[in-house]
């Protein structure tokens, strides 16, 4: 790419409108291009850094020996509806009809189709095991977009699917994608972290996200600093020490008058948050539940919802509060509601917990006081929490998942009638795997790690360009001789390398190349005269003078 005639241009300023490092240097440096909320352009260098982030992906799921195909993103609504996930897919579904008034989606996943493709080729066990993914765009409204590429409504996406016969055969297949996975992001540079996760709309029996660390990441992650122990916050278990036990003490209602929250109660009484009982009343599929737990916790949603196996839970408005209970008082003893408490509750003696009573709380509560339905590990963990792995010290790390692994199981096969005879002519469901990565995203969360005052720092392997070759005078027919010279022997290497030819200044040269991140830069200048040129790594701060009949050669070694 010679860029004196070609489609390239730079921003001097930060944008506005861009919430991520990431976001702001992919628009300033001309990568890509906001055309609304949450919907990117990309431009040529952008398009280049995307392609190459495709074609690793592309090489690692080949070599593993899946097979591409490509499905459609107009979907008729019905797909989804077969397998019931219309209502769990909400208003996150771009929705749409045709001429005839038949309700379409743009897709937001594949998993339903990819079954109905493979209902063509199974038939038999012996059909099996085998892989099958594409790269596409699809869509989701997402209420939100921010962080540019991070959470968009159009987005380009890598999923795969497996087809087994049993679950030992999808432990082999899962296994392969699992490495394929560690290949590919670590081809890509990327700093990250295997944890497991949630299932969500996927469902199955195993979900693991591969998430890029950096402090702009949506996902709070858990990490051991003394073992390779890594979760979701979402999903990362508690552990308990042993109960301190004490001598249960007789239950006493108090007055607390205008004393409601966590905070007020424990100062009026002096007493720590440790010893309050918590009550979180929230509506899980239109029952309304009281959560209880330790003062000092919070509730995590996604350990509830697994436990009592709900599909959507929210906090419960003051009507529906106010239809058992009083808000700021609110407690277990003599509840109308359904009660689930965290398994820690069972390490505590003599609490105070609401007493359902205005500027009531009961005080020296134990466990025999009252009755719930259902223990269980419903807490947020914490920095101060043990590891459950080894007992080591836990700290909270920032991700952005740029990948994730499912263990579907016969989930979606049950639903859609995808079977297979086994050897002894019995029928089965296949057994299913599913995995993403996030095409953009892996583009974005390089970015976020790899930048610094000037601009961006692209790994050799994705950057759009290897090498940028800057001449100083355009008038100088040497350097304009010498630099188109080695600008085509370089191509011809296979080495990626662009011509900065512009009638620019230096120095305006120099800073775009800075900012568009390209690893090697040569500068062809007044050294020429001794046979010279520059060459200098993005990441160094020191340039050097390399002989022109060397410089193929030291460019062939630093760019491998």
């Amino acid at each position: 790419m010679k860029l004196k005639n070609s489609f390239f241009y730079t921003l001097r300023e930060n944008v506005k409108d861009e919430d991520s490092i990431s976001g702001n240097l992919l628009v300033r440096s001309g990568m890509i291009k906001k055309s609304s909320s949450g919907i990117y352009m990309f431009m040529p260098l952008g398009l280049r850094v995307l392609n190459k982030i495709e074609d690793i992906v592309r090489d690692e799921m080949n070599k593993s020996g899946a097979t591409e195909i490509l499905m459609p993103s107009l979907i008729h609504r019905e797909v989804y509806e077969k397998s019931g996930r219309t209502k769990l897919f909400g208003s996150s579904v771009f929705t749409l009809e045709d001429r005839f008034d038949k309700p379409y989606v743009l897709g937001p996943t594949h998993e339903e189709l990819f079954v109905l493709a493979a209902k063509e080729k199974i038939r038999s066990y012996k059909d099996m095991p085998f892989n099958i993914y594409q790269i596409q765009n699809k869509f989701r409204d997402e209420p939100r977009p921010r962080y540019g590429l991070i959470r968009v409504r159009e987005f380009k996406m890598k999923d795969a699917y497996s087809f087994d016969k049993d679950y030992e055969s999808l432990d082999k297949s899962y296994s392969l994608m699992y490495q394929a996975y560690k290949n590919i992001f670590d081809r890509m540079g990327i700093q990250y972290k295997i944890v497991k996760a949630d299932t969500g709309v996927m469902g199955g029996l195993l979900s693991e996200e591969f998430q890029a660390i950096t402090p702009i990441g949506e996902d709070s992650l858990i990490v051991c600093d003394k073992c390779d122990y890594s979760s979701n916050i979402e999903v990362a278990e508690c552990v308990y020490d042993e109960a301190i036990i004490e001598e249960e003490k007789e239950r006493e209602m108090i007055h607390t008058p205008g004393v409601k929250t966590i905070d007020e109660v424990s100062n009026y009484l002096n007493l720590p948050t440790s010893k309050l009982l918590k009550s979180v009343v929230v509506n899980a599929d239109g029952e309304i539940i009281l959560c209880l737990l330790r003062g000092d916790r919070e509730l995590n949603d996604v350990k509830l919802s697994k436990l009592i196996g709900a599909n959507n839970i929210e906090m419960a408005t003051e009507e529906e509060i106010n239809k058992i209970s009083v808000q700021g008082f609110i407690g277990p003893i003599d509840i109308n509601a359904r009660v689930v408490i965290d398994s820690e509750v069972k390490t505590m003696f003599n609490f105070v917990t609401g007493a359902n009573i205005e500027d009531y709380h009961y005080i020296n509560v134990n466990l025999k006081d009252f009755k719930y339905d259902l223990m269980g590990d419903i807490r947020l963990i914490s920095d101060d929490d043990k590891c459950p792995k080894c007992g080591g010290n836990l700290k909270t790390v920032k991700g952005i998942e740029i990948g994730n692994t499912f263990k579907l199981g016969t989930k979606y096969s049950e639903c859609l009638n995808l079977n297979y005879l086994d050897e002894n002519n019995k029928l089965n469901p296949v057994v299913m795997g599913c995995y993403g990565i996030g095409i953009g995203r892996c583009m974005a969360a390089v970015a976020e790690q790899n930048n610094d005052e000037k601009g961006l720092v692209w790994p050799m392997d994705i950057a759009p360009y290897k090498v940028a070759i800057i001449t100083i005078n355009n008038k100088d027919e040497a350097q304009i001789e010498f630099a188109n010279k080695l600008y085509d022997e370089l191509n011809n290497l296979g080495i990626d390398t662009l011509l900065d030819d512009r009638d620019e200044r230096a120095g305006v040269k120099f800073n775009d190349m800075d900012l568009i991140g390209i690893p090697v830069r040569i500068v062809v200048g007044k050294g020429l005269i001794d046979n010279k040129v520059e060459v200098k790594l993005r990441k160094d701060t020191e340039s050097k003078d390399i002989s022109i009949d060397e410089v193929i050669d030291h460019i062939k070694d630093i760019t491998k």
